[in-house]
């Protein structure tokens, strides 16, 4: 029985053993040996096309694929040769990794590979960092590193990095990719266009010839479509940068703001900034589209229009407003300024000029309030209650009740009046008051205009209307002069500018605190302004509206002067000056070239039809860069070929940022930018000899 037992324990630990071993197998080091299936892998196998960019309205690139990696080492591959090879050239190995990643030092790399080696691990991160693909190379042409993934041991992880120039600017409506490269868009345009950004997988098979297996393609990859996107960064940028200001002036919690071109509703700048718990503002969410709050005063402007174009009331009717306080169904509306005596008497105009709560309720209620629902009938036939159908996800669906819907009472249409009793995202407000600047006709609002590939475009998103006319053009003038005042002689003077005229209407509401109504804890406010300019011949709509903690609160002081100084930037950006008026008719304007790809500049001269003289020798494919400078005669630009050494640091100073990165990494180079424009200078001079790998920083201005 005690053999029995021994021989039943032995078994018994055996099988735990396989258990474990296959739970590590399964778990621990399921990534490689995937990828290890992957390598041996020799018929359909998958190759990844690359992803499409996001270009901005003016032609900057928002966003671009750039692969990273994460690096291992099996050290068990290859067997005795790998461990002979990898002894012999361990402190190469060190020193050329130290070498790749200063941030290390050589001791770090001998303490941490032997660490591995030691482990015989099978999936050992080399380095803790994602490194770029110029890294990735360098890498690869170490000893051991160079060999096959089967023989070396060397293998990499993929990863989905998305490159954007501009940083933050626009973040959540550009969107987000998950890290791993097969789990696609997380949100924003990135998700929304996901099928076209990301193009359709190539497929090849490997077919050895003389004992080498080569990749034949199948199918090749077709690469993702560039998405023509209608934000401009510059609008964008003074846009973040106002409202950043006042947020943090107010302290505010929540800000955003969109700014839209009248007659395309194309969104030229779109911000949503949430404050952090350490207090930093970030975009964590599109609040422009998915907020759902009581929009305030900016929805009298609506009421208004309901009755102007129903005939019930004139500009010339007015409201006795008394000292400020008045019960409607035994509760008291209260104008802003009650407790300084009211306004008394109030013409249609004033009432909006001065945003009187009591005005506006006391018309709708008094005209409205035996038959409520045509009203609500009246907002539906401006199409306020429709969802805007954008072209990213996670907008919100106005929600304007009816009668009808029940949890109706005698005080809901005052108070819905004046902007309560409703949730209305900021995008829709906006596009209401657009409708308005844009003589009626409300469109929806454009955030992508085409997709293009190559260049060439592949399908266009035309100007779509919601509603051809919201109101007739009677009430529609009346309705513009009576906004033209809110600024000019009203609440909303902070809007103004001196050099032209705004139009617009502001907003301050308290925000309900859930469960506990409007007086739980600390009020909170939203404070914003909506509105067009200029007056005369719209041209953009702004939207701005901030959510703040305790008063003072002021729609037309804080969201107001948000909105002037954004109007005034987006204004003097947008003049321009005829050109043909500095040129002197008799002379040829030769533009300026930067030094260079001359097969590249000598294909755009010649599409603008200005005469060249080439002096280098053309290669047989375009594709092909040939190096060169600029010379610059009366009537023609000379392009002269300029001899590069394969082992010495090239003279880049005065070419663009695509041109200097493409020649220094095609030499081995790693290259770090900083600043905007042409190469400056360079952090290695010219004609230093290359050391594979090393850094060289060039500076543009």
């Amino acid at each position: 029985m005690t053999r029995y037992f021994f021989i039943i324990l032995l078994m018994g630990v055996l099988g735990v053993l396989v258990v474990v071993k296959a739970g590590i197998i399964i778990f621990a080091e399921r990534q490689y040996w995937s990828d290890v299936a992957d390598r041996f892998v020799r018929e359909n196998v998958v190759v990844k096309p690359n992803r499409g960019n996001i270009i901005s309205s003016d032609g900057k690139l928002m966003a671009s694929s750039m692969p990273k990696y994460h690096i291992y080492m099996d050290f068990k591959a290859g067997g005795k040769a790998k461990e002979d090879s990898l002894t012999l050239h361990f402190d190469e190995i060190c020193q050329g990794l130290n070498r790749i990643f200063p941030d290390k030092l050589v001791n770090y790399f001998r303490t941490h590979l032997k660490n591995g080696w030691n482990k015989g691990s099978r999936n050992y991160l080399i380095y803790p960092r994602r490194i770029s693909y110029s890294q990735y190379k360098a890498v690869k042409e170490l000893p051991v590193f160079s060999m096959s993934s089967n023989r070396g041991g060397f293998h990499t992880r993929e990863y989905n990095h998305r490159e954007k120039p501009f940083g933050t600017l626009a973040e959540r409506t550009l969107g987000e990719l998950y890290p791993d490269v097969e789990q696609g868009a997380k949100n924003g345009l990135e998700l929304a266009f996901d099928s076209l950004l990301k193009g359709e997988n190539g497929v090849t098979h490997r077919k050895k010839v003389r004992n080498q297996y080569i990749n034949i393609t199948d199918v090749p990859p077709v690469d993702g479509c560039d998405l023509i996107t209608t934000i401009d960064v510059g609008m964008q940028d003074i846009c973040e940068k106002a409202l950043l200001d006042k947020l943090h002036e107010i302290n505010g919690n929540v800000g955003v703001v969109v700014l839209m071109e009248v007659e395309t509703g194309d969104v030229k700048a779109i911000v949503n900034m949430t404050k952090g718990r350490d207090g930093v503002y970030r975009e964590e969410r599109n609040n422009a589209i998915s907020d759902m709050m009581e929009p305030g005063s900016t929805f009298k402007t609506a009421s208004l229009m309901v009755a102007l174009e129903d005939g019930y009331i004139t500009p010339e009717d007015g409201v006795d407003t008394g000292n400020g306080v008045m019960m409607m169904h035994k509760r008291p509306m209260r104008d802003h300024n009650w407790r300084r005596g009211g306004y008394q008497y109030l013409t249609v105009p004033q009432i909006l000029m001065v945003s009187s709560n009591i005005g506006i309720s006391y018309l709708i209620d008094k005209h409205y309030g035996n038959n409520p629902d045509k009203f609500v009938e009246g907002l539906y036939r401006m199409s306020l209650h429709e969802p805007l159908n954008l072209q990213i996800p996670g907008e919100g669906k106005p929600n304007i009740r009816r009668p009808r819907d029940g949890r109706w009472s005698k005080t809901a249409l005052p108070w819905m009046s004046i902007g309560y009793e409703t949730q209305i995202p900021p995008m829709n407000t906006l596009t209401f008051y657009n409708a308005i600047a844009n003589n009626g006709k409300m469109v929806k609002p454009r955030f992508v205009k085409a997709t293009a590939r190559n260049g060439e475009i592949i399908k266009e998103y035309p100007v779509e209307v919601i509603n051809p006319s919201i109101c007739s053009r009677k009430t529609l003038d009346q309705i513009q002069e009576m906004l033209e005042l809110v600024v000019s002689k009203g609440l909303g003077s902070a809007a103004g500018s001196n050099q032209f005229s705004v139009s617009g209407k502001t907003g301050t509401a308290q925000i309900s605190q859930g469960a506990g109504g409007y007086k739980t804890g600390t009020v909170h406010y939203l404070v914003s302004f909506c509105g067009y300019f200029p007056s005369e011949n719209p041209k953009y709509s702004c939207i701005v509206a901030i959510q703040k903690p305790g008063l003072p609160a002021s729609g037309g002081l804080m969201a107001g002067s948000v909105f002037g100084r954004i109007a005034e930037r987006v204004y003097a950006k947008d003049l321009t000056l005829n050109l043909a008026h500095a040129v002197d008719s008799t002379s040829v304007p030769i533009p300026d070239v930067k030094p260079g790809d001359l097969v590249q500049a000598n294909y755009v001269l010649s599409r603008l039809k200005v005469a060249t003289k080439n002096e280098f020798t053309k290669p047989r494919t375009r594709d092909l860069p040939v190096w060169g400078n600029i010379e610059k005669e009366t009537a023609q630009v000379i392009l002269k070929n300029n001899k590069i050494s394969g082992d010495i640091v090239p003279n880049v100073v005065g070419m663009g940022a695509k041109d200097a990165v493409y020649l220094l990494e095609s030499k081995g180079l790693q290259v770090s930018l900083s600043g905007v424009g042409k190469v400056k200078s360079q952090s290695l001079a010219k004609g230093t000899t290359i050391k594979k790998g090393q850094t060289i920083r060039i500076y543009l201005q």
